[in-house]
């Protein structure tokens, strides 16, 4: 397959590396410094699992949209940020419109599909989660990431979508497989993605203030209740929004990121290095769909926002 990686950091490199390995033309889109080693010197990505280094297609947006068609490739693959999203998909829209290429979101937060099936329709949109990794860049062109790496797709909003959409989902979980990643298909991946906004929510923020990694903050005697609330009012925004989230949910996903390798969490690493956070597209769901949890909230993300990067 031609698969673009649209955003290649550390989780797409990984995934991209992977892909790249299993005989896949994948084309990165980058920027800044990371993108200028990967052009000039190639892609180092270092896993348990898994060590790749050698010379790949790194592309910036301009050059994307200017050179090449959108049906060029079989698939895009969104892992930018979810605070560039809105961004991206207007700067997008035309080149997209231009082809029927499918668009599958590897990003965090629960609304990237919705700007993406407003560009694109349903019927090219597949949502999707990244699950058990983490991935960061650790210097232009070198990602390092650890973690199962698993990836959970399904047609958006569900499996009720068109015969043709649904056979491509199919495939594409088939193909990530032979390639190495660990993946399934998922009839209601709303809800999936609501379930790993447990985590993020629950999560990120807090590492962000504390400074602590994953494992830090599920096993101390204080925060660990802070990141259970936080994962209640999450699933208290799935629910009004009609997503069925259970009190059994949180306890599995807090089970899960309890149990899983001491990380760094996205929204740390990204205060470190001083760059924009992921509050909008994390926390804002729960900010915007809850009542009782908004004010707890909203104190939360003000604080993280006054907090001065490390």
């Amino acid at each position: 397959m031609k698969i673009v990686i649209w955003g290649a950091g550390g989780i797409g490199c990984y995934y991209g590396s992977k892909l790249q390995l299993a005989g896949h033309d994948i084309t990165y889109v980058a920027r800044g410094a990371h993108l200028k080693a990967m052009q000039n010197k190639g892609l180092v990505v270092e896993h348990e699992r898994l060590t790749f280094s050698g010379a790949v297609i790194a592309l910036d947006q301009t050059d994307l949209l200017n050179n090449y068609n959108c049906d060029d490739f079989d698939l895009i693959v969104l892992t930018v940020k979810a605070n560039a999203s809105q961004d991206i998909i207007s700067q997008s829209r035309h080149w997209l419109n231009r082809g029927n290429t499918p668009v599958l979101s590897l990003q965090n937060g629960v609304e990237n599909e919705q700007l993406i099936a407003e560009a694109v329709g349903n019927s090219r949109t597949l949502g999707g989660l990244a699950v058990r990794i983490g991935g960061h860049i650790q210097e232009p062109g070198v990602v390092t990431a650890k973690g199962i790496a698993q990836i959970v797709l399904g047609c958006w909003p569900s499996l009720a979508a068109t015969n043709a959409t649904k056979c491509f989902a199919e495939m594409l979980v088939d193909t990530f497989n032979r390639a190495g990643i660990p993946t399934i298909l998922s009839e209601d991946i709303q809800r999936e993605l609501w379930r790993k906004l447990l985590i993020n929510n629950g999560v990120n923020p807090l590492s962000a203030l504390t400074e602590l990694d994953t494992r830090s903050i599920t096993h101390d005697p204080v925060y660990k209740h802070v990141v259970y609330k936080i994962m209640q009012e999450t699933a208290l925004a799935a629910r009004n929004q009609g997503v069925d989230i259970s009190e059994k949910d949180v306890d599995e996903m807090f089970t899960l990121i309890s149990e899983f390798d001491a990380i760094k969490t996205s929204m740390l690493v990204d205060k470190e290095k001083g760059r924009p956070l992921e509050l909008d597209g994390i926390c804002g769901p729960v900010l915007r769909n809850t009542t009782n949890g908004q004010a707890f909230m909203t104190a939360f993300v003000n604080r993280l926002l006054q907090t001065p990067a490390l």
